[in-house]
Formats: C-alpha cells, sequence, structure tokens
C-alpha cells in the first residue's frame, strides 16, 4: 500500500530574507520594493522631462541662423501654432537685411499668421509693408490683393463708416493699376466693382432713411449721388425710380425733372417693366419713347 500522504513542511534554514543560506541568491522583500520605488521614480523624472521639454515655450533665440528661424516658422505655420509663427515671422521682418530674399517671404507669412489669428489690422499692415517695400517682388500683387481683402472683412455692412471700405479700394485700384498684367487683376476689378455696389448701397439707404421720414429734399440728394457717382450700379436704377416718384409727388410737382429723370431710365433700361410702369409708358410704345441719353447724373 502507498505511504500516507504527509503536509508540505518549509525547510526550516530557509531565513525571513527569503533564500537558503549558501545559496548565493537573495533578494530581500524590503530591497525589491525600494527598488520598485526606484525606478518609478526614475519613469517618473524621465516622463517629466519629455513633457516639460514637449510643452517649452517657442523662443526665437533658440534658433542660431536667419534660415533656421524661419524653416521653424513654418513648421510652426503648418502645425496651426499661429502664435507661434507670428513670432518667428516678426523677428526675421524686424533682423533680416533689406536685400534678403527671406525677407518678403517672412513678411506674407507674418500677414498670413495674423490673419489666422483674426488680427486683421496687423495682417493688413503686414500685406501692405510686403507690397510697398518689395513691389516687384511675385508676392507684391498677392499682397495687394490680400490687404484689400482683410478691409472688405473689416467693413462688415455698408451702413458702418466707409473708412475701411475707401482702403480696400485704394489697394484693389493699386493692383489693377500697377499690375494689369498680373492673373490676380481680374480679382482686383471684380472687387472693386462689388465695393461700388456697397458704396451705392450706402448711399441709397442714407436716401430711404431721409425718404422715409418725409425729407424728400435730402433724400433726392443723396439718390442723385448714387446716380452720379456709381451709374453702373444696381442701386442707380432704384434711385433715379425714387426720384421720378419723390418729383411727382402733389406738394413737389417737379414733372419736368420727373420727365428728365425718366428719359434717362428709358434710354438705360427700355425693356424694364418697373421703368415703364414708373414713367407710366405703354410697353409697345417704349422703343419709340426711349431716348439714349444717360443716367441722370452722368
Amino acid at each position: 500500500m502507498p505511504a500516507p500522504s504527509t503536509p508540505l513542511q518549509l525547510d526550516p534554514r530557509l531565513s525571513d530574507a527569503g533564500h537558503l543560506p549558501g545559496s548565493g541568491r537573495s533578494v530581500a522583500v524590503g530591497e525589491r520594493r525600494g527598488g520598485g520605488r526606484r525606478r518609478i521614480v526614475v519613469c517618473l523624472g524621465l516622463l517629466a522631462v519629455a513633457v516639460s521639454a514637449c510643452f517649452r515655450p517657442f523662443n526665437v533665440r533658440d534658433y542660431p541662423t536667419s534660415v533656421a528661424l524661419f524653416e521653424a516658422g513654418m513648421a510652426k505655420f503648418e502645425a496651426k501654432k499661429f502664435g507661434d509663427a507670428a513670432s518667428a515671422f516678426e523677428r526675421l521682418t524686424l533682423d533680416l537685411p533689406a536685400r534678403d530674399t527671406l525677407l518678403p517671404k517672412a513678411q506674407w507669412y507674418l500677414g498670413l499668421a495674423r490673419l489666422k489669428r483674426s488680427e486683421r489690422l496687423l495682417a493688413a499692415q503686414a500685406f501692405i509693408k510686403l507690397s510697398e517695400t518689395f513691389p516687384d517682388d511675385s508676392l507684391a500683387d498677392d499682397a495687394l490683393l490680400k490687404s484689400g481683402q482683410v478691409y472688405v472683412e473689416l467693413w462688415k455692412t455698408p451702413s458702418l463708416d466707409p473708412q475701411y471700405g475707401l482702403l480696400a479700394q485704394s489697394q484693389f485700384r493699386l493692383l489693377v493699376g500697377v499690375y494689369p498684367n498680373s492673373p490676380l487683376a481680374d480679382s482686383g476689378a471684380k472687387a472693386l466693382k462689388d465695393l461700388d455696389e456697397r458704396f451705392a448701397a450706402k448711399d441709397y439707404d442714407t436716401g430711404m432713411h431721409y425718404y422715409r421720414r418725409k425729407a424728400f429734399d435730402s433724400a433726392i440728394l443723396y439718390f442723385k449721388d448714387v446716380v452720379k457717382n456709381w451709374p453702373e450700379s444696381e442701386r442707380a436704377k432704384q434711385a433715379m425710380l425714387r426720384m421720378v416718384e419723390v418729383y411727382r409727388l402733389p406738394f413737389m410737382n417737379y414733372e419736368d425733372d420727373a420727365r428728365e429723370v425718366c428719359q434717362a431710365l428709358l434710354g438705360a433700361y427700355p425693356e424694364d417693366t418697373g421703368v415703364l410702369a414708373a414713367c407710366k409708358i405703354d410697353p409697345a410704345d417704349s422703343t419709340a419713347t426711349a431716348g439714349r441719353r444717360p443716367p441722370a447724373g452722368r
């Protein structure tokens, strides 16, 4: 028969340190715990160094050359860290010599970085400085178009002060006048036309403000300005129609003036049903009646 099993007995020679005497292998429990703590501390220290490196503030002085700083600025720009990019490019615009080929590029990207940060006035100033300082650079026409577009964005609605609209107009005119062969010249011309519509809308709305308050003499002055200054705008026709309406009011009774404006309207818009109705012209007779005079105020 097999011998009865006996419970497992620990060797009495086994020390509290967890090893057999003379075995040559001993790691005390306390030592194991202490080593683990040291490793954790070391890992945490390395992690702290790595984190601090990742979040270290961008410093333009860390780059020994202009090329290195420009490349760092481009890297920040592409990473959408536009504040750091603006710092790099602004430092370059201050430090680079006037004939350095990097200077116009730094000025251009400074404007773009400012624009990305919604610093529109600073962006416009950067673009204008580029176009004024480097008129022969390939970016000069781009800078004129961009500065004009920025000023248009600042002129949010026609009813506001047109200062930014006038500044935009100046930039677009420079683009079209100085760089007529630029591929951007057509964009400048279209932008000028759009601005004309906004200027015309501003004066027309002011005229309507007086019209609604029955200050008809003041309203007529603004309507005339619309026709005189922006004859090709959509508001020009509307302004002349309002003039006819005012001239024919019973207490105004400026029938001769109304007739003159109607002749201009029929010359410019001979088949427009609104014009024919306002001037009380039968559509069948419009061709024979319509003169070819330019709109009133030209």
